[in-house]
């Protein structure tokens, strides 16, 4: 195998849960609301640091797609999907976007940030 050269982010990150290689900025994040097997998951545009798995047929929820698995080059372990062709017309967004499953990753920010509150929004009540 050769030298594992990593791609570092600058910014709010997600990292891999496993090894904590840098994955994709939180500013990438097209949706937050995608479901897994295993619960939540979010739509990227863009992620480093991974290799693809052969292109297969998969029935999703939202209808049938071809999609390539995502594995961290650094330890090798599943992170999600990227969608290559979507065979329903209103689903073509989807084509070339990536998808990160919430429980395989972390986030690498203060503990005081909430990324899954909107931009401009404050995640503590003032009474």
């Amino acid at each position: 195998m050769g030298r594992i050269f990593l791609v570092e982010l600058d910014g709010r990150a997600y990292r891999c849960r496993f090894c904590d290689s840098p994955l994709a900025l939180a500013d990438d994040i097209i949706s937050r609301s995608f479901s897994c097997r295993r619960g939540g998951a979010y739509l990227f545009s863009t992620v480093v640091n991974i290799t693809l798995g052969p292109e297969e047929e998969r029935l999703m929820l939202s209808g049938l797609h071809t999609v390539e698995d995502i594995f961290c080059c650094c330890c090798g372990q599943i992170l999600g999907w990227k969608y290559v062709i979507a065979h329903d017309k209103n689903q073509i967004y989807k084509e070339g976007k990536f998808v990160l499953e919430r429980w395989r990753i972390e986030v690498d920010v203060a503990e005081e940030f909430n990324l899954d509150a909107p931009p401009g929004s404050s995640d503590t009540e003032i009474p």
